[in-house]
């Protein structure tokens, strides 16, 4: 990464809430890809490569936002892998209240972008939580956009 963007990641992180536009968009994203990624205990560099590519994508070629998605997700994934306060059954609450604060965040739960993190774990038991987490995220995602549509019919 070039010399600038990480001066630019020291001071975003102290002040993150400041300077980053759509801040919470992109803390409740990295906390879904977190969620993926720290339930394999052998993840790899290759996981937050695949962050960064999806990144990419969501905020249209803008390397920053997308390094800083990958940053904020693998500084997630050293918490709840040092137990540093976060587990990912805390993440699992988190998530879900972030959902009842922001309910319109539950249209950034992208189930397909999240299934290439699978690609990478060989634990039969591992691959089956993740996918257990990927079945539980869709589901808390239609039951949001349930929740919502009566809301924009008043």
């Amino acid at each position: 990464m070039r010399l600038g963007f990480r001066l630019k990641h020291f001071l975003f992180s102290a002040f993150r809430e400041l300077f980053v536009h759509h801040h919470g968009s992109l803390e409740f994203r990295a906390k879904i890809f977190a969620l993926v990624i720290g339930a394999n205990e052998q993840a790899r560099v290759e996981n937050y490569i695949i962050v960064k590519d999806i990144g990419m994508h969501i905020y249209d070629g803008d390397e920053d936002r997308a390094n800083l998605l990958m940053i904020s997700t693998k500084e997630m994934v050293q918490k709840i892998k040092d137990n540093n306060g976060l587990n990912l059954d805390k993440l699992v609450v988190n998530i879900i209240k972030e959902l009842r604060i922001v309910p319109r965040y539950a249209k950034k739960i992208d189930i397909k972008s999240l299934k290439p993190l699978l690609s990478l774990t060989h634990d039969e038991d591992t691959l089956a939580y993740q996918n257990n987490i990927l079945e539980f995220l869709e589901k808390l995602k239609e039951e949001t956009l349930a929740k919502m549509k009566p809301q924009t019919n008043t």
